[in-house]
């Protein structure tokens, strides 16, 4: 039996740094911010969480696709990242939940990849370079081409992706004989996230990223979910201000990834841009306030300024409530006069280490205290 070589691919970074591999996925050409990510398993789920829009994903681990795709591990109803990077994409997949390969859903949704790359390679060069752009073509040859294209490119910095990836409508997520009512920011939501809401028993009413706070005062929520999302929170500046209103009418928030760095800028702190981000199931964090260290899964090149924290005091007094145990950058916060809390990591990881999944009882716990206060208050 004859088998067909893939077509070449290449892969070229805004430095110039230059890789050549195999074309896989849909034939064309893609750029966007390239970044490496180095969970186990998990690939789908990476594919799809909207926090990875516009960038270029590399995995570290190298084989890729042996168990396919299925619906139910989609985080978003389509796949969001730029381009994809792997060292081997497995022509074979074995799972009795598979429904696709991976070569075919990235073709489907016309995502651009490459594989027989050497990622060993482009993870060193990205950690000693930091991230930046870059472009992966299957239809052009020309490395000076491909990396004028490159560098014609957006790049991360200022760059307002949450209008790009949330939704364009309001929607409800029901639960029968709810204890809460939550109100979500959608600034790139994952599924999995509203999965552990309705488990916490919340009803979730999902808003969209521009959403003013005002209407969601109407609904009168018992708390206000802020979800992950891509680009630069510092532009965010419509979510920023929803936050803040938020705040002033006491209302319980809890904000992950992009709504934790949202929710930091609302309370007069400042975000900046790591050198190559976290992005990976196997991140250290230790919990201040309970002295103890969770395994958690990251998806962030932006981080919330730990510094500037001692000054953030437009809502009273604010902590740093967790810490990456790797670089010490910030990876939650507490706001002791106001209702609310976040953290920069995901405890709704899927696929990954549940550790932080208590801080959704962490958010019902604190919506049941503010409401037994407004209740004694009315009284």
């Amino acid at each position: 039996m004859r088998i067909e070589r893939p077509a070449p691919a290449l892969l070229v970074l805004e430095d110039g740094e230059t890789f050549v591999g195999d074309a896989f996925g849909a034939v064309g050409t893609t750029t966007g911010e390239v970044v490496f990510n180095t969970s186990l398993t998990g690939y789908q789920e990476v594919l799809t969480d909207p926090s990875y829009h516009r960038q270029v994903v590399a995995m570290t681990t190298p084989h890729q696709g042996n168990y396919g795709t299925t619906e139910d591990d989609e985080e978003a109803s389509s796949v969001q990242v730029a381009g994809f990077v792997v060292r081997a994409a497995s022509r074979m997949h074995s799972s009795w939940r598979a429904t696709g390969g991976l070569g075919a859903t990235l073709a489907a949704a016309g995502v651009v990849g490459i594989s027989e790359v050497d990622t060993r390679r482009l993870t060193r060069h990205i950690r000693s370079a930091g991230a930046m752009r870059a472009g992966i073509s299957s239809e052009i040859d020309d490395v000076d081409a491909l990396l004028e294209i490159v560098r014609a490119a957006p790049g991360m910095v200022g760059a307002d992706l949450a209008r790009e990836v949330t939704t364009a409508m309001v929607y409800d997520v029901a639960v029968p004989e709810p204890r809460f009512h939550v109100v979500a920011y959608d600034f790139g939501i994952k599924r999995n996230i509203l999965r552990l809401l309705v488990d916490a028993g919340c009803a979730v009413r999902v808003v969209p990223a521009t959403t003013p706070a005002e209407d969601v005062l109407t609904w009168e929520p018992d708390g206000v979910f802020c979800s992950n999302g891509p680009g630069d929170p510092a532009v965010v500046s419509y979510g920023i201000d929803a936050i803040a209103a938020l705040l002033d009418a006491q209302v319980p928030v809890f904000g992950i990834c992009l709504g934790h760095q949202l929710l930091g800028h609302a309370v007069g702190a400042s975000t900046y841009k790591l050198p190559f981000g976290h992005r990976g199931t196997n991140q250290p964090v230790r919990d201040v306030e309970r002295d103890t260290v969770e395994i958690s899964t990251h998806n962030h090149g932006f981080a919330v300024d730990g510094t500037s924290l001692a000054n953030a005091d437009r809502f009273g007094a604010v902590m740093a409530s967790h810490v990456n145990l790797n670089d010490g950058v910030n990876e939650g916060i507490v706001c002791h006069d106001v209702p609310a809390f976040s953290v920069q990591y995901h405890p709704e990881a899927a696929p990954g280490p549940h550790d932080g999944r208590h801080l959704f009882t962490r958010f019902a716990q604190l919506m049941a205290r503010c409401a037994k206060g407004r209740a004694h208050a009315g009284a």
